[in-house]
């Protein structure tokens, strides 16, 4: 259960005062449902209002704060479009302010002839003359005190203004200081003052009213502890989640390798180093009485499933099962079509289950895997059907799942005795996120490509050469090739990502007849699969996207890849799609368009992308170029993202939180200690709920 002091930062957002039904959803959308998402909604700027020249001191450009006296009032003619304007001075000269579509009566009541105000804003110059647009503060003169401060700048989304959203994390910091004041502290008291770090809600108050430019950076003191919080937070949950299955009784699974010898017999190619010593790792773990945790990091093409499936064989091998769960049906079906012909070589019964698959047949299956038949199965999320039980089911295989939390890989291996875990990913992660998000787990990288792969001939072109590209993929098709055509990301807009790719559909269809076909995020499954479909066998030899084009999609056929705007994607997303191609035995390129003028990280990007075609690499510069809030692409990887941690400039708390949460879990595993205490009520701040749990008494 959350500890009751917390109660109040997990009331609905919309409890708040001033969150009413009209700002509600645009609340939600900016900072998420909760009261707590509003504490993480920390300002990236702010507006010093200290500045108090006179009138003829007043630097255009500045923000500044001024005692006038009311002049006049001049309001625009009737039906001219001209502002309104009121003219003030003080002692040493006269400053206009400017209203645009104003109410006259509002105005005067606002600011009356003869009287003193006190007005807020940026000082402008028109017609050699100062004046002040709309200024963002008008009061009495006994006001001035709560106008000459410095004003925190909060991240908008459209329909929200400062002063609401202002409103609403003042509202939110207060609850959050409310719980401050009787929360336990959970961080060491040596830390604490070695860092130089104030209190949790010291910390929360100077975070979101900064002094000065300085007390936005990412290592000020406040911004500092926040951040260490949310990493140790990350690094305990983790690490208690590891210790608590290595807790539970494992199983050794040995085999006498005889299937594995007739499998790599089989296969057409020798196993590269990198897939030799992953595939001697797994075993090794699988061999020992723990439960197994590990992640396969493999570039594109560094040939994954091979590992897998010889590590599925070590589970047959000790009269166990093994499934294999991908997060697409797609997907799904290319691993049926990989495996099907090794597990024939070593005459092993697998099958496929979907969410598709319905009545007798799928009753049948279901039947089959739980009396043992079917030794190997793979599918989908329909693996996690309560129906659907298994005779012994020895190893897991979870394929590109950051989508899948902690708690779903838990769910999965369940379903068998004290079940081995392998989950395999073909994004390049950087060192640093590795650590993050799967902390919990034993790591083999495959670094080698597989003989024969082809590299491929990566181009950076301006947007302008649109017509030239649209010859070459005409005469690249017109030789049986296939090609990729990416549409542009647009951020958080998928309806403008869909109306970019239709229209380029419309285009190209236009220019090559009906052998164009189109994906994009709001099809079905079924209606995607029918296209992908098409593309792979015929039918299709131009397929239009947007960025759903899945990762680990096999069409050998395909060398050609174009990518529009290719500067609005971050370096891994480019790299993924680039991984699309090069899969045959032809010649591949890789055509990414952009429209300029480019800025200097979206040129370094490019540059990165055409020079290199090393995932690990690629995913480092990603890190150093973007940070690592953004470093996979939300929306792609699913990874969460950190709220106050910036992988890029807080490795070093990163690897501080790593070590002291080793220690508390040395020290303390059940955190039934003062501290441990204290940490729990950080685990749940933080919601993860899926490590207190872990400790069953919490």
């Amino acid at each position: 259960m959350r500890p009751e002091l917390l109660y109040p930062l997990f009331q609905p957002i919309d409890s708040l005062k001033g969150v009413g039904p009209r700002i509600a959803p645009l609340v939600k959308k900016l900072m998420g449902p909760k009261v707590v998402d509003a504490l993480w909604h920390l300002p990236t700027g702010i507006i010093d209002r200290r500045n108090r020249p006179k009138v003829t001191e007043a630097m255009p450009g500045t923000v500044a704060t001024l005692v006038l006296t009311v002049d006049e009032h001049r309001p625009a003619p009737p039906g001219s479009r001209a502002p309104y304007r009121v003219a003030a001075s003080d002692e040493t000269g006269t400053l206009t302010l400017v209203f645009f579509r104003a109410k006259r009566d509002y105005l005067e009541r606002l600011l009356p002839v003869g009287e003193q105000r006190v007005v807020s804003g940026r000082i402008e110059v028109y017609n050699d003359l100062p004046q002040m647009a709309h200024p963002d503060h008008v009061v009495p003169v006994s006001d001035l005190a709560s106008i000459q401060t410095v004003e925190p700048v909060h991240p908008l989304t459209q329909g929200l203004t400062p002063k609401i959203l202002g409103k609403v994390v003042g509202a939110a910091l207060d609850f959050g200081l409310t719980v401050a004041r009787t929360a336990p502290e959970w961080l060491d008291p040596t830390v604490v003052a070695r860092e130089g770090w104030p209190s949790w809600g010291e910390a929360l108050q100077a975070a979101h009213h900064p002094a000065d430019h300085a007390a936005l950076e990412p290592l000020s003191p406040a911004r500092a502890r926040l951040a260490y919080d949310e990493l140790l937070a990350s690094q305990l949950a983790l690490i208690l989640v590891r210790a608590s299955l290595r807790e539970r009784a494992g199983r050794s699974l040995t085999g006498d390798g005889g299937l594995r010898d007739t499998a790599l017999a089989a296969l057409p190619f020798a196993l590269t180093g990198a897939q030799r010593r992953a595939v001697d790792e797994i075993a090794a773990d699988m061999a020992r009485p723990a439960r197994m945790m590990r992640l396969l990091q493999g570039d594109v093409g560094s040939g994954k499933t091979v590992v897998a499936w010889l590590a599925m064989l070590v589970a047959l091998e000790a009269g166990a099962q093994a499934a294999l769960m991908a997060p697409t049906e797609i997907l799904a079906r290319q691993h049926l079509e990989t495996i099907a012909p090794l597990a024939e070589a070593v005459g092993v019964r697998i099958a496929l289950l979907t969410g598709r698959d319905k009545g007798k047949a799928r009753e049948d299956l279901v039947a089959a895997v739980a009396a043992g038949d079917v030794r190997v199965l793979i599918g989908t999320h329909a693996l996690f059907q309560a129906d659907v039980a298994f005779h012994d089911l020895g190893l897991v295989v979870i394929d590109e799942q950051h989508r899948f939390g902690v708690d779903q890989r838990l769910g999965l291996s369940s379903k068998g005795r004290a079940t081995d875990v392998l989950v395999m990913t073909a994004t390049p992660i950087p060192r640093t996120l590795t650590l993050t998000h799967y902390g919990d787990m034993d790591i083999s990288r495959l670094d080698e490509k597989p003989p024969g792969r082809q590299p491929v001939d990566t181009r950076v072109l301006p947007q302008d050469r649109l017509p030239q590209v649209i010859e070459a993929i005409q005469r690249a098709i017109a030789t049986g090739n296939k090609v990729y055509w990416v549409c542009p990301l647009v951020e958080e807009l998928e309806t403008s990502d869909l109306a970019a790719a239709e229209s380029r559909y419309e285009d190209l269809r236009g220019v090559l007849g009906g052998r164009v076909g189109l994906v994009h995020g709001r099809m079905t499954a079924a209606e995607k699969d029918a296209v992908m479909e098409r593309f792979t066998r015929e039918g299709v030899d131009v397929l239009v996207a947007t960025t759903v084009i899945e990762v680990g999609v096999n069409v050998p056929a395909a060398t050609v890849m174009v990518i529009e705007h290719a500067e609005r994607f971050g370096l891994a997303q480019l790299h993924q799609l680039r991984g699309r191609i090069g899969r045959g035995t032809g010649q591949s390129t890789c055509l990414l368009l952009y429209q300029g003028p480019l800025g200097e990280v979206a040129r370094e990007r490019l540059k990165v992308i055409r020079d290199s075609e090393d995932g690990f690499f690629i995913a480092e510069e990603d890190l150093r170029l973007r940070g690592g809030g953004e470093v996979l692409g939300t929306r792609q990887s699913g990874l969460p993202a950190f709220r106050l941690a910036d992988l890029a400039t807080h490795t070093d708390l990163l690897a501080m939180a790593r070590d002291d949460a080793k220690l508390i879990a040395h020290r303390d595993p059940r955190l039934e200690g003062a501290r441990g205490q204290a940490l729990r009520v950080l685990l749940y701040l933080f919601e993860r709920d899926a490590a207190v749990r872990t400790l069953g008494s919490g």
